[in-house]
């Protein structure tokens, strides 16, 4: 039988697994077991070291790794632990944001994608939307309402927000998925245009129109509202576009 010559190497020397690469894998465990979902917060840098047994260091190191590699979200000057983030829907939106960025998407073929998924969006939270998501509606309409008095930047993204949730009310994470791509690109053409306060308020005041009417079952009259809303914007982003506002290669 013919044998490995001595001198033919076959193997290679192993790194062992620094701690802060334990500490990375080991939080990734946990948001993959569904132990740590979306939403939630870690502990704060103090608290992960003490639970660890390593020094604040090595927590920055394996959190700084965790960031970069979209699992979870750092708050800046925050007195609270990082929040865990969906990386499937972080990852999708950007590559949809990167598409349009290099202008493979067109404004009006946007506004055109967007008015048809959006409505199958909001018939499906008509019919499905529980007691908690319009509850989680109105809570967004109070967070931009309340931006509204000297917060814009907080309208803005209460108002970005609320398309994310119709999309959670329909109760079907395909529309969830689609609508942080569509999301991603809107709120980066408002965020080109600029924070407008009277934008935000006649944004709210549509959303606000379009929970009325899922609250009566008038479906008609919430897609109908939808459909204004949509149209309204994409004319909005079509001139910007037109004008060179939008600087694609940012």
């Amino acid at each position: 039988m013919h044998q490995q010559e001595s001198g033919l190497a076959i193997f290679h020397p192993i790194k062992p697994k620094r701690a802060f690469d334990e500490i990375s894998s080991e939080i990734k465990r946990l948001i993959f077991k569904g132990t740590l979902k979306p939403g939630d917060r870690l502990p704060s840098e103090t608290e992960l070291a003490n639970q660890f047994g390593v020094g604040r260091q090595t927590i920055r190191e394996a959190l700084r790794l965790l960031e970069l590699s979209g699992f979870i979200s750092m708050q800046k000057g925050g007195a609270k632990g990082p929040l865990v983030v969906d990386t499937i829907l972080n990852s999708i939106g950007n590559s949809f944001l990167d598409a349009f960025q290099m202008k493979r998407i067109r404004v009006d073929e946007l506004t055109t994608a967007r008015l048809e998924i959006e409505k199958m969006v909001l018939r499906a939270a008509c019919t499905n939307a529980t007691k908690d998501d319009i509850k989680a509606l109105h809570e967004n309409m109070a967070g931009a309402r309340k931006g509204l008095d000297g917060n814009e930047q907080q309208a803005f993204e209460e108002n970005i927000q609320f398309h994310k949730l119709l999309a959670r009310a329909s109760q079907n994470y395909v529309f969830v998925i689609v609508m942080e791509s569509i999301t991603a690109v809107v709120g980066h053409f408002r965020s080109l245009l600029g924070v407008d306060s009277e934008l935000s308020r006649r944004v709210l005041n549509e959303h606000e129109r379009i929970v009325k009417a899922m609250e009566a079952h008038d479906v008609d009259k919430a897609l109908t509202i939808l459909e204004r809303h949509i149209l309204d914007v994409g004319e909005g982003f079509k001139r910007a576009a037109n004008r060179e506002i939008f600087d694609f290669t940012i």
